[in-house]
């Protein structure tokens, strides 16, 4: 149904607050639900967070493995192309004309030992390195096998409190939806800001022991006929929650008991004597 804003805008203050009052008691319920499922959506998000992390880094693992042996390869590959230049250089040596060109030669050749050299010792410390990332990857591959476990059963759990609140749930949410209609865009809005902002999520409270019921500062007498009086819209002057008498909110108060009168000390009445 379409909300009528002039006939919202019509209902009397009592009318509002009841209706804002019962818009309360829903939500409490399905706030009553969520705590039933604890911390366990939590857990779920920060499980999938841990798996979908893991999952990257080992991607980012494999890619840094792939890398390696590329750089391997193309070691290897330059420490043939250097044996076959060597050799032929060594050839080339027993045909120089002078000794220009054999010094030429011979410092080629040892240029391209040393290359040799510094190409096997990055090689091994590339292997070295290659076998890290693999013993790294195995690592995260257990943490990801455990940490599905958890989440499955983390998961099972939720999706068992999940499947009985369901419907009593969903049934609240439809409640609560068209009780939102029967409520002025304005005053709906101030409320689910101040529940919001409310660490017990009430955004509207009732008098109780002549204090607030969300904050429980005292509320002065004249204060207290006015919320009795239902002629405006009252906030707790503390923590700014809206105010509605008991009697309107349909609850019984408890009436504190009688304080007995005084005995009279020995003391005063002789005194009196």
């Amino acid at each position: 149904m379409a909300r009528d804003k002039k006939d919202v805008r019509d209902m009397s203050i009592e009318d509002k607050l009841k209706n804002l009052y019962q818009l309360q008691s829903m939500l409490t319920q399905i706030d009553k639900i969520k705590t039933l499922r604890g911390e366990l959506p939590l857990e779920v998000q920060d499980l999938e967070d841990e798996i979908e992390g893991l999952t990257t880094r080992i991607e980012k693992i494999q890619a840094e493995i792939t890398n390696l042996k590329d750089e391997i390869s193309h070691r290897k590959l330059t420490i043939q192309e250097n044996i076959s230049s060597i050799e032929r250089y060594t050839q080339q040596m027993d045909n120089v004309r002078n000794n220009r060109e054999y010094e030429n030669l011979s410092k080629e050749i040892e240029y391209l030992q040393l290359d040799n050299q510094l190409n096997e010792k990055k090689i091994k410390e590339a292997m070295a390195t290659q076998e890290q990332k693999q013993e790294e990857i195995r690592r995260c591959s257990d943490n990801v096998t455990e940490r599905r476990t958890d989440l499955d059963i983390k998961k099972s759990e939720l999706d068992e409190i999940i499947s009985e609140t369901r419907a009593e749930e969903e049934k609240l949410r439809e409640h609560s939806k068209q009780l939102e209609l029967t409520i002025e865009p304005r005053l709906l809005s101030a409320f689910k800001r101040i529940r919001k902002n409310s660490r017990n999520g009430l955004g509207i409270v009732y008098v109780e022991r002549d204090a607030c019921g969300g904050c429980f500062n005292k509320i002065p007498p004249q204060r207290q006929l006015d919320i009795r009086m239902r002629k405006k819209i009252i906030v707790c002057e503390y923590c700014g929650r809206i105010m509605i008498d008991p009697e309107l909110a349909g609850v019984e108060q408890v009436k504190a008991a009688e304080e007995k009168p005084k005995r009279r000390t020995r003391k005063k009445a002789e005194s009196k004597e």
